[in-house]
């Protein structure tokens, strides 16, 4: 069920031997970047373990049916997502908790349903397999929920988290986990990659997945060219490049936008302040993600300094740690313009 997994062999055969030695740890912890098959691995895991391996691909939450499922409870009422918590189980020995509602969390409610069920014995076999896709999104009632349940789990659980970095999560939890570290793929196996799958546009995907297959295969060009050419104007705007009017209308765009989420520009702009950094430290022979704008970049890299790049990756941190507040987009991103011309 490994054969096509594909990069990080270190964790796939870590796993192949605690498999073969009959010691799978009960509780596992797979870290890394998004994208690069984290949640893949552990549904690829459960089909080594569980009988009628075939329906554990349902609980992929790249599908449409379930991306449709986790965008029509954004819309919910909390009193209702809290009285139905998220989860997904086309296998009944396999469950995947995935972030709920409009500000994507691991609740308390789901949590106490996890442990709940944790008691419940397999249907077929020795394991019941949970996934918690995204623990690092957990609130604290949710991570403090879940560390019960770490601390004695049933003998029959094996309980697979995922995190794109393992420092967000309580000490306590990764202290009772077995970490797996996966890193970006290297180039040849992305470009194995995208050409086994057949990918139009394989060499901007390339340069914009980083070394996850994930983001390679799911990415939506349209969106991210029309996400990109808003946060290069907020940079421009910011770095005295171009005027605040101009990023008026884009601004108002960006308003306009109900169901473009904050976090999606933000990754964006992550993306940008990065290939500043290399422009300005390594130079024009240095490979950037958004290489096919370089000379848009240029100009920009050699208008600010470093110190200023490094503050603007500090106040898009602290639109994030907000993002959990649902602030409002035009709001924030206005307000971080201002802030970075002050600077």
């Amino acid at each position: 069920m490994f054969e096509n997994f594909w990069g990080n062999p270190h964790v796939v055969e870590a796993l192949e031997q605690m498999i073969a030695q009959d010691r799978l740890a009960q509780t596992l912890l797979f870290a890394g970047p998004e994208g690069v098959g984290k949640a893949t691995l552990a549904r690829r895991l459960g089909a080594r373990l569980l009988p009628h391996p075939e329906l554990l691909e349902g609980d992929d939450l790249s599908l449409p049916e379930n991306l449709e499922t986790v965008a029509t409870r954004e819309r919910l009422p909390s009193e209702k997502r809290n009285d139905d918590p998220l989860l997904f189980a086309s296998h009944p020995d396999f469950v995947t908790f995935a972030p709920d509602g409009p500000l994507r969390q691991i609740t308390i409610q789901q949590t106490r349903l996890l442990k709940e069920r944790a008691l419940f014995m397999p249907h077929h076999g020795k394991y019941r397999i949970f996934l918690i896709d995204h623990v690092d999104r957990a609130n604290e009632q949710a991570a403090n929920s879940l560390l019960k349940i770490l601390e004695e789990p049933p003998p029959h659980l094996v309980l697979i988290m995922t995190a794109e970095n393992a420092y967000d999560l309580l000490p306590t939890i990764r202290s009772r986990s077995v970490p797996f570290y996966f890193a970006p793929l290297t180039p040849d196996q992305m470009r194995a990659f995208v050409q086994a799958r057949g990918l139009d546009e394989p060499e901007r995907r390339l340069a914009l997945a980083a070394g996850s297959p994930g983001i390679a295969i799911s990415l939506d060009l349209e969106a991210f060219d029309r996400r990109r050419a808003a946060m290069l104007m907020l940079l421009k705007a910011a770095a005295g490049a171009a005027s605040f009017s101009a990023w008026a209308p884009v601004s108002e765009t960006i308003g306009r936008g109900k169901s473009e989420k904050l976090e999606f520009y933000l990754k964006v702009l992550y993306d940008l302040l990065r290939d500043l950094v290399i422009l300005q430290e390594a130079g024009r022979a240095a490979p950037i993600k958004n290489q096919d704008i370089r000379r848009e970049l240029e100009p920009l890299a050699a208008r600010v300094e470093f110190a200023w790049i490094r503050h603007a990756v500090e106040k898009v941190d602290e639109i994030v740690t907000l993002l959990r507040r649902n602030i409002q987009k035009t709001i924030a991103l206005d307000a971080l313009i201002v802030e970075l011309r002050a600077a």
